[in-house]
């Protein structure tokens, strides 16, 4: 049987059109993400992720620099969502992520950027930053539904979500990819400004297993639907990536498919922190490697 995606059931059943208008209602004084700041988005942009009842989109298109289940042959299909509601102070995309670069869009613009990516042949429609954004996501998704797409949805998140809104989601998205970025409270609050970073991600990493399972495969090798994680090696160890991992394996699942990053260069604001100074060794990565290993984390993307 082909792969259907999760958001076709709700849309036959009415339950995706009832998901929008819940969304929608929470702008007004906003708690889609764990910082609830309580703006009201439909009057104009505020709170931390400075986004109105518009999304902004950076770019978007095929993507080939994405993990191996998500590329395929044909690309992963990526949605660059502007601002975040994280403060990483070493963020790599931070014209985007921080200086809000993009273009304010309307629900009928986000889904017909899903239906040319999809008649592009890209394997999954993949929203880049969506948190803040759930609402408008969902609300250019039920046209797009409408309109025939039928690609599997992949959340790319900075993890720093809310139970409520994954709750509005539970059965929409196919492919949840979080960040795992700390294991301690003060590193954290210091590097991303979010001090309860490890219990929420934590606890929204576990509901986003509970609701999709481990990371499943077509017959090309293609993710369909699933879990996969993403955790970036940060200089002496800032990461937690020790307890990090060992959470991983034995909270969420031994077959959690994970991507261990060594890509972090100093950026943005990272050369004001010294610890963040220098990139990521050798010796650094290969140790989070062996720990994986050690702790039966074989699903390692390459």
């Amino acid at each position: 049987m082909a792969f259907e995606p999760s958001y076709l059931r709700l849309l036959r059943s009415g339950e995706l059109s009832r998901r929008v208008r819940a969304a929608y209602e929470r702008l007004a004084a906003c708690d889609l993400c764990p910082r609830a700041c309580g703006v009201n988005r439909r009057e104009g942009a505020g709170g931390t992720c400075r986004t109105g009842e518009r999304a902004r989109v950076a770019s978007y298109h095929p993507h080939f620099g994405e993990e191996a289940p998500l590329v395929g042959s044909s690309g992963s299909g990526t949605i660059f969502f502007s601002w975040c509601n994280l403060k990483c102070v070493y963020c790599q995309n931070y014209e985007i992520s921080q200086l809000g670069e993009g273009e304010d869009v309307e629900p009928e613009e986000l889904a017909a950027m899903m239906l040319h990516l999809q008649a592009l042949g890209c394997h999954n429609i993949n929203l880049v930053s969506p948190t803040h954004v759930v609402p408008q996501i969902l609300a250019g998704l039920l046209i797009a539904a409408q309109a025939g797409l039928h690609l599997p949805l992949v959340y790319n998140t900075g993890g720093y979500d809310a139970l409520p809104t994954l709750a509005l989601l539970d059965g929409v998205v196919d492919i949840y990819m979080p960040d795992v970025k700390y294991a301690d409270e003060e590193t954290a609050r210091r590097l991303s400004h979010a001090p309860d970073y490890p219990r929420v991600n934590r606890t929204a990493v576990a509901e986003m297993h509970r609701q999709v399972g481990d990371l499943q495969l077509d017959e090309r090798g293609t993710a369909v639907r699933g879990l996969l994680v993403r955790h970036l090696v940060l200089p002496h160890a800032l990461a937690g990536t020790k307890d990090t991992l060992r959470w991983l394996a034995q909270e969420v699942s031994p077959n959690t498919y994970l991507n261990i990053m060594d890509q972090y260069r100093p950026c943005y604001r990272a050369r004001e922190y010294p610890e963040l100074a220098r990139p990521v060794t050798r010796s650094e990565y290969l140790e989070a490697l062996n720990v994986a290993r050690e702790l039966g984390l074989r699903r390692l993307d390459r």
